[in-house]
């Protein structure tokens, strides 16, 4: 019999959908639910005028913010607002919090310190996943952004008319769409996918991608 957290994952698998509107802010409450087992992925729901106290973490937190606004806070002052699209490396050692007046949805990631993490990318200062990689004719761009033994961030930018073949994941995996549209093929169904949208990919789907107008994507990946 499966779990609530199970039935949530079976309604987004190989299909578009919205982190936000899948996980929806209940009136004063935080609700957090992990992705992909114990990958460090999570999604966050905060309802308005809620706060997650600062505390010490010796990691990092990567959040992409998918609705609403979200200020990141530290007890010494430090302040930044992230809105929908928009993310943040938080600080390792210091008391790190989140706290929102309207409510926000967010995917957090866990980053230990052993992590890759791409030298572009800098704790405390917010940045948009799609500025970090340019568009190149009839060329895909991609970065590493953050990788380590549980999972695995990427982001690519791909010309009008360009793609990637049929290929599977070795997990689990999520797609954000950042800009354009494209057509993901997945088991044998295509699924058109416009920014601000997501996909799910199951470990070891078979899945493609076509940029039907110049597309930027980030993929999410659980490493098994």
């Amino acid at each position: 019999m499966m779990n609530d957290m199970e039935v949530n994952e079976e309604k987004t698998l190989g299909k578009v959908f919205s982190i936000g509107k899948e996980n929806p802010p209940i009136p004063g409450c935080t609700v957090s639910k992990t992705f992909g087992g114990d990958s460090g992925i999570t999604y966050f729901s905060l309802a308005e005028h809620t706060d997650i106290s600062a505390e010490i973490y010796p990691y990092h937190k990567l959040l992409i913010v998918a609705e609403g606004s979200v200020e990141v806070y530290e007890n010494d002052g430090f302040s930044q607002k992230l809105r929908a699209g928009e993310c943040i490396l938080t600080e390792t050692d210091v008391p790190v919090g989140m706290r929102t007046a309207e409510g926000s949805v967010y995917t957090e990631v866990a980053i230990g310190k052993e992590s890759r993490m791409n030298e572009l990318v800098k704790a405390g200062e917010v940045f948009k996943l799609e500025d970090l990689v340019p568009y190149a004719e009839d060329k895909i761009v991609n970065m590493d952004v953050v990788h380590n033994d549980k999972m695995k961030l990427v982001v690519m930018a791909f010309d009008e008319g360009t793609g990637l073949s049929e290929h599977a994941a070795p997990g689990e995996a999520i797609v954000f769409a950042l800009d354009g549209e494209a057509v993901i093929g997945y088991e044998g169904e295509d699924h058109a996918i416009r920014a601000g949208e997501n996909f799910h990919f199951a470990k070891g789907g078979l899945h493609a991608v076509k940029a039907t107008k110049k597309f930027k994507m980030a993929l999410l990946l659980t490493l098994e």
